[in-house]
């Protein structure tokens, strides 16, 4: 009851600072058309992808992402562990795209930055929702946010609801839902429903293979352009040449074995990502990964149960664990291992025997170990930090470059 007086509390102090900050601003969203993409995954490239398109086809074009904002040809970090930033910065790089002539502005905008007002104000003119899967779920030790998938969904489904056009994914468990809340602005997109207005394969038009998650975010980026009076073959050109933004199955070293970094840090981004590799080695895939402190619980069971699905062997770590103790969530994701048959080893007795699994906290240490064990045609998959530049532990914040770290590893084994 004290965190929700707390917590409303707190996000009437935003109200006000977004308030403020519009008026300081000049309200500068109803000068530009804003694009806002939410879901629990795939935003990231789902905006870059919509960027992308713009960008190629010589509109004047902003973006807020994850991973960095840019303005004009300009780049702004965007603040650690963030992806809509205060509602102070939002207005300040919407007003500085406004002055920079653009037309269009990319807004990634979370869950969060709806609820706690963040981007009060924003006049979205086209809105687009990727999915919604359990994230940022209360647990019973009173971590994280919203109270269930339902409300959670709602919160995302607020962005549409004030959008003049509403995207959603028709293939996802929150079609439902929307098509209850959004009658008149919803327009759908899918690769197996039919009767949603954008139905089609890119992946066949662009004599491309493309992850089954990402034909998701290139037909959502597809369906805007579409909307915004793009035409096809436009649309496709731009696509093809494509790059996915950093840290989305970022390939950092490919010679007798493969290194991948990835984003992935819900039940279903795991998912996607290692089923996807689990098709592609010849070799074991060894998977390097934690969970995030003072954040959502529930998942970390089912994490564990992912990894070992599809992996051969699995080192856990730490993702920024601040001040929880990180033995004890890796615990907590060892339960998944567990349930599946995976064994747990010590650290020198990893790395020769299947279905196996160790601690090793330290992430630089974690990375070197899973390099040092790898054999020709492995692939090596760490996910949960990618771009991120800082690994929070305790109450601090200690730089991180988990391309740097792999490289290291590289070099000392």
């Amino acid at each position: 009851m004290l965190l929700m007086l707390t917590r409303r509390i707190k996000n009437f102090w935003h109200l006000i600072q977004a308030i403020g900050a519009n008026i300081y601003y000049g309200f500068p969203s109803r000068k530009i058309k804003v694009i806002g993409v939410t879901g629990t995954d795939g935003k990231t490239t789902t905006s870059h992808l919509i960027y992308h398109i713009l960008k190629n086809n010589n509109k004047k074009v902003s973006l807020i992402s994850t991973v960095y904002a840019v303005v004009g040809n300009k780049k702004y970090p965007t603040g650690l562990h963030v992806t809509t930033p205060s509602s102070f910065k939002v207005q300040k790089l919407l007003r500085q795209a406004v002055d920079n002539g653009d037309e269009y502005f990319v807004l990634e905008t979370t869950a969060h930055g709806i609820n706690q007002n963040r981007v009060w104000g924003v006049r979205y003119d086209i809105s687009v929702l990727t999915n919604v899967t359990p994230e940022h779920l209360k647990s019973k030790g009173g971590y994280d946010y919203f109270s269930n998938l339902d409300y959670y969904t709602r919160v995302k489904l607020r962005l549409l609801k004030s959008s003049k056009k509403a995207l959603v994914n028709c293939d996802d468990g929150s079609y439902k839902l929307a098509r209850r809340l959004l009658r008149n602005n919803l327009i759908g997109y899918s690769l197996e429903r039919e009767g949603c207005k954008y139905k089609l394969d890119l992946s066949k038009k662009l004599k491309t293979e493309l992850p089954r998650f990402n034909k998701y975010n290139y037909l959502a980026a597809f369906s805007v352009a579409k909307e915004l009076g793009l035409s096809e073959d436009k649309i496709l050109a731009s696509l093809k040449t494509f790059k996915l933004p950093a840290g989305r199955l970022e390939l950092v070293y490919d010679n007798k074995f493969k290194v991948y970094i990835d984003f992935a840090h819900t039940i279903n981004g795991l998912l996607n990502v290692l089923s996807y590799l689990r098709e592609k080695k010849e070799g074991r895939l060894i998977h390097v990964f934690g969970s995030a402190g003072l954040r959502d619980r529930l998942k970390r069971e089912k994490m564990g149960e992912v990894s070992a699905r599809f992996c051969d062997l699995a080192i856990i770590t730490e993702e920024d664990y601040r001040t929880e103790n990180p033995v004890k969530i890796a615990d907590e994701i060892a339960v998944g291992f567990k349930k599946r048959g995976f064994r747990f080893v010590n650290e020198e007795k990893f790395g020769n025997t299947p279905k196996r699994y160790t601690y090793i906290l330290r992430r630089n240490l974690a990375i070197n170990k899973a390099i040092c064990v790898v054999r020709k045609g492995d692939i090596v998959v760490i996910t949960g930090k990618s771009h991120e530049k800082s690994l929070a532990r305790g109450r601090k914040e200690y730089p991180w470059d988990e391309k740097k770290a792999v490289e290291e590893a590289i070099s000392i084994c």
